[in-house]
């Protein structure tokens, strides 16, 4: 026998009620585990789409620039196409040539593709007629290139419309300065006009030993061009504008008018010597480079012949080992990173867009810094809790929530035409009306973005000011302290690390902005820099490239959107690489300071 008595709940047996669903429901929400799971779901979402963007940009951008075998082509109607594969999908054809194939002679090509791409017209001929509707099929897009030649960059290739395909062991790759790229087998190597070489390898290792030489002189001339021709005509713009300021400012009869002509006269006179030199020694270098030549037979039997001054890179695709790709891997990257884009942005590199965005970005971060600690200063410091603080607070909140493309209005209307207007009047009026500051550039923009970035630094300031302890405000006046010495040596640096938050968020939100800068100052090309070796050195009214305004022009703006994909995605990379390295430079000097103070967390 139990001495245990029975419990209130046994007693009452039956009698006891049934908990309902709703109450199940009830209870669990009373735990909070739906809100776990909904945000802990919400939270993976995120993490799934930010990292799924960030795999594609990497992957396409890095696959970018390594180098593919070239393959010919030829197809059922008799064309060729003789290029690089870029990519290959599956579609179905609704009209044309393809369907009048039979599905299951496509299905054949298909699998036929998968396994071996030589085999594809084999499984083709061996289904010869039946008229059934087609499925989907696959096709690829070979960039053939030869645009001078053929009128298109790209073809697509059906499947279905293979009759033979191979891998040419000597075709090459030639990128060109224009025309985008070319396709052939070398046929032959020419100097002055002879052929010196008419083997391939005979051909490529003639090109290895001349065409860096041939690079050489194309990079001088095209330093003549650019900065000895731009030097003399620097001049020559100089003594007119001190001829035009002498007439506005004593008139066309004045003394000091006569002798700024006599000047620009004796100038003009120097410079055509100047303009002879420097166009005989581009006379000379273009000579030099013509005596090279080089002739590839393309994919229809076709012979070309290219000038070797107009090659950038050329290289045997299907002849490259591993080491040859990573070279060519490289040397691509290298232009990229260091040089001009040519071909309307679609080659070349990005390196004035790269100068452009880290100048811009650091010239906002400098202005839009001062500015936000000196006002979060005011607010949590020295201003007095009422109306006008809560409004000024209202409006820096709603402020953050402007389009950002209202900015670039403002700054179009006040920076540019307002201020700059303003100084052209009173400092350029010589070159009006051609305007100096009254027209985007890299200051206006750099404003006009540190304008929109100024809410985050303020807020983010406010906060590391309100997470300093207030004893140690009072410690300080306790020992004779004044509020300025007080914030000085005392908030100041354990507010250091929030400040240096706020600017990381400015910095993120700035230099990824494109909007704006499309009215403040960002072009298309902009083949000078706002900083150089020309005195002042530093010229702030100048237009610049910007990486994020650069992906908008090549994916949306580009007449060959094909070629500029490519360049999407590295562009891409690149910027979410420098906004990157720009924020973990800051986050650095953040972690040394919160070391330091080690009391302020924020």
């Amino acid at each position: 026998m139990s001495l245990v008595p029975e419990s209130d709940e046994a007693v009452k047996g039956d009698r006891r009620p049934r908990r309902s669903p709703r109450s199940s429901l009830r209870g669990l929400s009373a735990y909070g585990e739906p809100m776990l799971w909904l945000t802990s779901g919400g939270l993976a979402i995120s993490l799934m789409m930010i990292a799924g963007l960030l795999v594609l940009v990497i992957v396409q951008g890095i696959d970018t620039f390594w180098p593919v075998p070239v393959v010919r082509i030829e197809t059922t109607g008799g064309v060729v196409a003789m290029g690089e594969v870029t990519r290959s999908e599956l579609y179905t054809p609704v009209a044309g040539p393809d369907s009048t194939k039979p599905a299951q002679a496509a299905a054949s090509a298909n699998a036929a593709a998968d396994a071996a791409p030589s085999a594809a017209s084999a499984a083709v001929s061996a289904n010869p007629a039946a008229d059934a509707a087609l499925t989907a099929v696959r096709r690829r897009l070979v960039r053939t290139g030869n645009f001078e030649m053929t009128g298109e960059h790209f073809r697509w290739v059906s499947e279905p419309e293979v009759r033979t395909e191979s891998l040419p062991p000597w075709a090459m790759v030639v990128e060109r300065r224009a025309w985008g790229r070319f396709y052939g087998d070398p046929v032959q190597f020419l100097v002055d006009g002879v052929a010196v070489a008419d083997t391939p390898q005979a051909i490529i290792d003639n090109l290895d030993a001349t065409l860096g030489e041939v690079a050489s002189r194309w990079h001088k001339r095209r330093a003549l061009e650019v900065d000895e021709i731009g030097r003399v005509n620097r001049r020559l713009e100089a003594a007119r504008l001190a001829v035009r300021a002498a007439d506005v400012r004593y008139g066309r009869r004045s003394a000091q008018h006569d002798a700024a002509a006599k000047a620009a006269q004796d100038l003009e006179a120097d410079a055509d010597t100047e303009f002879a030199a420097i166009r005989e020694q581009i006379r000379a270098l273009d000579a030099e480079n013509a005596r090279y030549g080089l002739v590839l037979r393309t994919g229809d039997r076709k012979e070309k012949r290219l000038e070797l001054a107009d090659v950038v890179r050329a290289y045997p695709a299907n002849q490259l080992t591993l080491t040859g790709k990573l070279s060519v891997y490289l040397s691509r990257w290298r232009e990229f990173v260091t040089d001009e884009p040519r071909e309307a942005n679609s080659e070349g590199g990005v390196f004035p867009a790269i100068f452009g965005t880290l100048a811009m970005t650091l010239l906002m971060s400098m202005l839009v810094t001062p500015f936000g600690v000196l006002a979060a200063l005011h607010l949590r410091e020295y201003a007095r809790g009422g109306f006008v603080v809560s409004a000024v607070r209202i409006a820096i909140n709603n402020l953050a929530g402007v389009p950002s493309i209202v900015f670039g209005v403002f700054g179009l209307g006040f920076f540019c035409y307002i201020v700059g207007g303003g100084i052209d009047q009173v400092f350029f009026s010589e070159k009006l009306p051609t305007p100096t500051f009254g027209t985007g550039g890299i200051l206006w923009a750099s404003l006009t973005l540190a304008l929109l970035t100024l809410p985050v630094v303020i807020v983010a300031t406010e906060e590391a000011l309100a997470a300093v302890p207030n004893s140690m405000r009072e410690g300080s006046y306790a020992c004779g302290a004044s509020k300025w010495q007080t914030i000085r040596r005392i908030v100041l640096p354990r507010a250091m690390p929030g400040i240096l938050t706020g600017m990381i968020l400015a910095i993120a939100r700035g230099a990824g902005e494109v909007a704006p800068l499309m009215l403040v100052g960002a072009v298309k090309l902009a083949p000078e820099l706002p900083v150089d070796g020309v005195a002042p050195f530093v010229h702030l009214q100048r237009s610049f490239m910007h990486l994020g305004f650069h992906i908008y022009d090549v994916g949306f703006q580009s007449q060959n959107s094909e070629a500029a994909k490519p360049m999407v995605y590295t562009t891409t990379l690149l910027l979410i690489a420098i906004i990157a390295s720009l924020n973990l430079a800051a986050i650095w000097l953040r972690a040394r300071l919160r070391r330091r103070f080690m009391t302020s967390q924020f």
